[in-house]
């Protein structure tokens, strides 16, 4: 290989993460596992090319081949979402985000988003956060009972706030969100939507979770997570819209897009076209939701008392645990997941009370309900056990045996 002979030190760093993804199990929300063909599609010479601009119109010459890629990414988006309109280029999620708010906002101009410690997104108006710094910002939360969207609450705060634009999406949401209600929401106090879809664009492709595409002017997603394509972000909007979208990307916020990206999101969104693709995404709700049910019989919290999607929210509080020392303690027994606030959280960000959990990773493995019973053991006796080392060793070794069931590239 190239990279062993020209850079060792890469090259091995490289295989030790390949090792770390087949051996653990990955139950990180905003993971997924992309197949090969993505892969090779990133890895390409479309890294070499310069391409700033949009099919037939840019800035250099060369380009009829990236042209070709692009048009593939855009059309194949469009026929997954029913949408008329989408840009491929942004980045990430953030750029994505970004794009919108600066096509339709002024600096100083009113944002309404869920607040980050009920689920919602640094994006989304933190005030480290570009959002939060530029626009001015507030927020809604979820109902402390329920611990779910209450709309007539986030209406009253929006006639009183009279925001431009109203952000829905969560990073850390686990119902069914409802994008007709935000969309009669917006219509009353005269208000863009803007849905940030990128924890369930997977999901809402196969229709176990409503499109937000009916309802709002801009949707914005990753291209990762349950999309199952590369780290990359992607913007829908409305035909009416479109210059102005286009526009933000570039020039406005980015220079030459990622060729090498946009040709794996081409391929990853053909996939995700195939029944294949719907098959995957409900198992991983009816993995989610058997996860979530057995570690509530082993005692655990379940924020809003299950879930809808691909995540569960995860209350550490009966285990006297926090969420710092959870996730430190279950990376020990071979199991990734990250700390997370839980709705009205009385700990700060860096301990938490508790862990996000995802199963869209563990489901492309070929991972179903009953290896969801089994890991809800293993988590319980991590989570219990969190100071034994000889027993968070034995956990790894039970892991293993699950993952080497179910490889992960084994042709790499």
């Amino acid at each position: 290989m190239y990279l062993k002979k020209c850079d060792p030190q890469v090259y091995r760093a490289i295989k030790n993460e390949l090792k770390r993804e087949e051996e653990n199990l990955e139950l990180i929300a905003s993971e997924n596992f992309v197949s090969p063909a993505v892969l090779e599609a990133q890895g390409t010479v479309l890294t070499n090319k310069y391409a700033e601009g949009y099919p037939q119109a840019r800035w250099y010459g060369g380009c009829e081949f990236v042209d070709e890629v692009e048009t593939l990414a855009i059309e194949r988006a469009k026929k997954l979402f029913k949408c008329e309109h989408v840009n491929v280029q942004p980045h990430s999620g953030s750029q994505a985000n970004m794009a919108v708010y600066f096509a339709v906002l002024n600096p100083g101009e009113k944002i309404l988003a869920l607040d980050l410690s009920c689920g919602g997104h640094l994006t989304h108006g933190h005030p480290h956060n570009f959002s939060g710094r530029i626009f001015k910002i507030a927020t809604y939360c979820l109902n402390r009972q329920t611990q779910m969207l209450d709309y007539e609450a986030i209406a009253e705060i929006a006639r009183d706030f009279k925001p431009k634009l109203i952000v829905c999406g969560a990073s850390a949401y686990p119902r069914i969100i409802d994008f007709k209600e935000f969309r009669k929401i917006c219509d009353e106090v005269g208000a863009y939507l803007c849905a940030d879809m990128a924890h369930i664009a997977g999901l809402v492709v196969a229709g176990v979770h409503p499109s937000p595409v009916p309802y709002a002017e801009f949707v914005t997603t990753t291209t990762h997570k349950t999309l199952r394509g590369p780290r990359g972000g992607m913007i829908l909007c409305r035909k009416e819209f479109a210059k102005r979208i286009d526009s933000q990307i570039f020039p406005g916020i980015q220079g030459g897009p990622l060729m090498h990206v946009i040709a794996a999101k081409a391929v990853a969104f053909k996939e995700a076209l195939s029944p294949q693709f719907k098959t995957y995404q409900r198992q991983v709700v009816k993995n989610a939701r058997t996860l979530a049910a057995s570690l509530n019989k082993l005692g655990f919290g379940i924020v809003a008392g299950g879930t809808d999607t691909h995540l569960l929210l995860v209350d550490l509080n009966p285990k006297d645990i926090t969420g710092r020392d959870a996730e430190i303690a279950l990376d020990k027994a071979g199991i990734t997941v990250n700390k997370n606030l839980i709705p009205f959280d009385q700990k700060s960000p860096a301990v938490t009370s508790g862990i996000r959990l995802g199963t869209a990773a563990v489901t492309t493995r070929g991972l179903k309900e009953k290896q969801m019973e089994v890991i809800a053991t293993l988590i319980d006796k991590a989570v219990t056990n969190s100071n034994d080392a000889k027993i968070l060793a034995e956990i790894k070794k039970q892991v293993r045996q699950i993952t080497k069931k179910f490889p992960l590239y084994s042709q790499l």
